[in-house]
């Protein structure tokens, strides 16, 4: 994208509005190094994240709940306050407890019936589990029937946690082949296994990826070659705001040399179709 071409405002795909307890657990400590001061182990103010999605352009953040084996890390209300505050400026993203499957359908029912969230996100990594255990597939058909994505941590893990599950070949794509009706969005660009997961994204049309936790100067190669050419409608800008804030993340976005309409589905277009957003 040359510098005449006007930056479209932004749909970030990828944030949270971490709570203290969030903050500092321990297994952010890779992240508070990695992120040099920006990922703080105190309590963040709504106003800075408000201000800092102003500072990145960002009109609309997919704002996360997450849910661990030890209990909600964020829970689902505690993001559905926010939403209703700033209605225009969030939209919730649901996570519920796996070890619990029919609590876990319910509570997804509820977010999305009653909240008004517009997907799912798990991480594979807090649980240990690769998405193709049995103990996600009820909640890929309740995705199915409630119109929503599923979204999840593609990937080697920030956190000191194992980084198996965040392997997208075979697991994710087990999950892609035995529902092809679920819409699915791999957060973190897989890296290193990034060349598999653009090969899922190409095979699968409703498998997506999100650049979340990277910064434009880090793109791996093939990814940006993908979304310069054929995968220009399979690729959403996300940020992983608090540790990558946006204004970071799109930092030399002209280095890209996205044409126009590249760069328009990149920022909001495919977040808005994949997630049925009306912006």
């Amino acid at each position: 994208m040359g510098p005449s071409v006007t930056r479209p405002l932004v749909v970030d795909a990828w944030m949270q509005h971490p709570t203290k307890e969030f903050l500092a657990h321990p297994m952010f400590d890779s992240l508070r190094r990695w992120a040099h001061g920006a990922l703080t182990d105190g309590e963040i103010p709504l106003a800075a994240t408000i201000a800092a999605m102003d500072a990145g352009g960002v009109r609309l953040g997919l704002l996360c709940a997450w849910w661990g084996p030890a209990g909600p890390l964020i829970a689902n209300d505690t993001v559905a306050a926010i939403v209703r505050r700033y209605p225009d400026r969030f939209v919730g993203v649901a996570s519920v407890d796996l070890q619990r499957p029919m609590d876990a359908v319910r509570e997804l029912r509820r977010c999305v019936r009653v909240l008004g969230f517009r997907a799912l996100r798990i991480l594979p990594w807090i649980w240990n589990l690769p998405p193709d255990d049995r103990r996600f597939y009820p909640l890929y058909a309740e995705c199915v029937e409630l119109g929503i994505p599923f979204c999840l941590q593609v990937g080697h893990t920030g956190p000191l946690c194992p980084s198996e599950p965040g392997r997208p070949i075979p697991y994710l794509d087990h999950v892609a082949l035995e529902f092809p009706e679920l819409t699915i969005v791999g957060g973190h660009i897989g890296y290193p296994w990034t060349a598999e997961m653009i090969s899922l994204a190409t095979k699968y049309p409703n498998v997506y990826i999100d650049t979340s936790a990277y910064t434009v100067r880090r793109y791996p190669a093939d990814l940006v070659e993908y979304l310069r050419g054929h995968g220009r409608r399979k690729v959403l800008f996300g940020s992983n705001h608090p540790a990558w804030p946006a204004v970071e993340c799109l930092k030399n976005l002209d280095a890209l040399a996205l044409d126009a309409e590249t760069a328009a589905l990149f920022l909001h277009g495919n977040a808005e179709r994949v997630f049925s957003l009306q912006v």
